[in-house]
């Protein structure tokens, strides 16, 4: 851990060198430890420690960029002359206002000092937890458990200083047999709050329970997804169509649909990143305050989230804190998704089917048509069969090709608890299970 007084040097270097009428400096620091195992063997252990420091140089309406992670006084100052060479070279963008002015930033409680304390002898019997369960079932286990120590700083020429430290502790398996595969996985800021025996439990069964998969025809079906499918679903939706550029270059299912509905109303969705369950994050790579953002209510598009540039292109529009690092050229996306749950029960859900896929994850997903939200992507590490409301028979996995607001649209009921999900890019979703009604699957595997 740099610290703020020392990030704060760092700063003061580059915005002391610069020349361009607007200067930002981010400065993104982390200290991160990797056991990775495979086979039921431990066989990698390692440590890194970065920091890198992004240059965003403003002249006029030409904007520069320049990155490097070497903290020497001049080479910082290079830095600098490498971003305003950079925004000299670049075409004038009109729609630019200004790098954001100071704002107020909240504190939130995102470090702790056990996940920074952890040891390698810990995330190692950690795995191993996982590694006796493999082997007492005859199965084999692979996956990571990290931990890290994350510091963010951001300031700029306008008088902007914010910064944040923060941990993350993640751990992920796959659990295989000769026929099937198991899956569990787990983030969260407290290394003490993951179980990874639990975590390796849940794998295991699924694998055993998943052996000899049969194959079923691809079709339409009822299905129960579970949390990890339906979180891909959401950091999908958030991804192409609920950041305010989407909106307004109309690539997005909420181009000109704010206030109309386009899903059933079990379907609630905001962003929060000051919310204590996830991994919190008090402001953007602005430095702009994080707001808590309603997406959709009971159907309903209410808004999206916005960066300083997308706002400055609405007049009167103000960002809610949800820029990236630059270059970004996807504009602002929710991080921080929240679903809210429903009153049932996985069990309940397959009760009341009469015929159904369980689906534990999604594998490969890609956009088809972020319009339309429809995505394609095949299950993974354990799908089942339901047969007059209980789960029947392994089968082998199965590609889907499916609208994510029409799949909403189909929603029959949700699970009582929203779980904590890492989504990728390092996001983190809470989403519940859910039971849907005519979802597409479009082909099948011999797996």
């Amino acid at each position: 851990m740099l610290g703020r007084k020392r990030l704060e040097r760092i700063a003061d270097v580059v915005l002391g060198a610069a020349k361009a009428d607007q200067t930002e400096v981010v400065i993104t620091a982390q200290d991160a430890y990797l056991t990775r195992f495979a086979a039921n063997v431990i066989h990698q252990n390692v440590a890194e420690t970065d920091a890198v420091v992004r240059v965003r140089s403003v002249i006029g309406k030409r904007i520069g960029l320049a990155s490097g992670n070497d903290l020497d006084g001049r080479t910082l100052a290079r830095l600098v002359r490498k971003a305003e060479a950079a925004a000299k070279l670049r075409p004038e963008n009109p729609e630019f206002r200004s790098l954001p002015k100071p704002q107020p930033t909240r504190t939130v409680e995102a470090y702790c000092e056990s996940t920074a304390a952890c040891t390698p002898e810990a995330r190692a019997e950690g795995v191993a937890s996982i590694v006796r369960q493999a082997q007492r079932a005859r199965l084999s286990a692979s996956g990571t458990f990290s931990t890290s120590e994350d510091e963010l700083y951001v300031a700029n020429s306008l008088g902007t200083s914010a910064y944040h430290a923060g941990t993350t502790a993640g751990l992920t398996t796959v659990v295989m047999g000769e026929t099937s595969s198991g899956y569990g996985a787990d983030v969260t800021k407290d290394v003490d709050d993951l179980d990874p025996a639990g975590v390796g439990q849940i794998a295991v069964d699924k694998a055993l329970h998943g052996a000899d998969p049969a194959h079923v025809d691809a079709g339409t079906y009822t299905v129960i997804l579970e949390e990890p499918a339906v979180a891909n679903m959401l950091f999908f939706l958030g991804y192409m169509g609920l950041g305010a550029l989407s909106v307004q270059e109309r690539r997005s299912f909420a181009s000109g649909r704010l206030g109309q509905r386009v899903t059933g109303e079990a379907i609630t969705i905001w962003d929060d990143g000051l919310d204590p369950r996830g991994v919190p994050l008090p402001f953007d790579f602005e430095g702009v305050p994080k707001s808590k953002v309603a997406l959709i209510e009971r159907g309903v598009v209410k808004s999206v989230v916005y960066d300083s540039f997308t706002a400055g292109r609405e007049p009167g529009r103000a960002s809610t804190g949800h820029a990236l690092p630059a270059p970004n050229e996807l504009g602002p996306i929710p991080i921080h998704l929240f679903m809210a749950p429903g009153n049932a029960t996985v069990e309940e859900m397959i009760a009341s089917t009469q015929r159904g896929i369980l689906v534990t994850r999604f594998h490969y997903v890609n956009a088809v048509h972020p319009v339309k939200t429809v995505l394609t992507g095949t299950t993974r590490d354990g799908t089942f069969l339901i047969e007059n409301g209980k789960v029947t028979k392994p089968v082998k996995n199965l590609r889907f090709t499916q609208s994510i607001l029409e799949a909403f649209d189909n929603v029959e009921a949700l699970g009582r608890e929203a779980k904590r999900i890492g989504s990728g890019s390092g996001s983190l979703t809470f989403a519940p299970a859910a039971k849907i009604s005519g979802f597409r699957f479009t082909g099948t595997t011999e797996f």
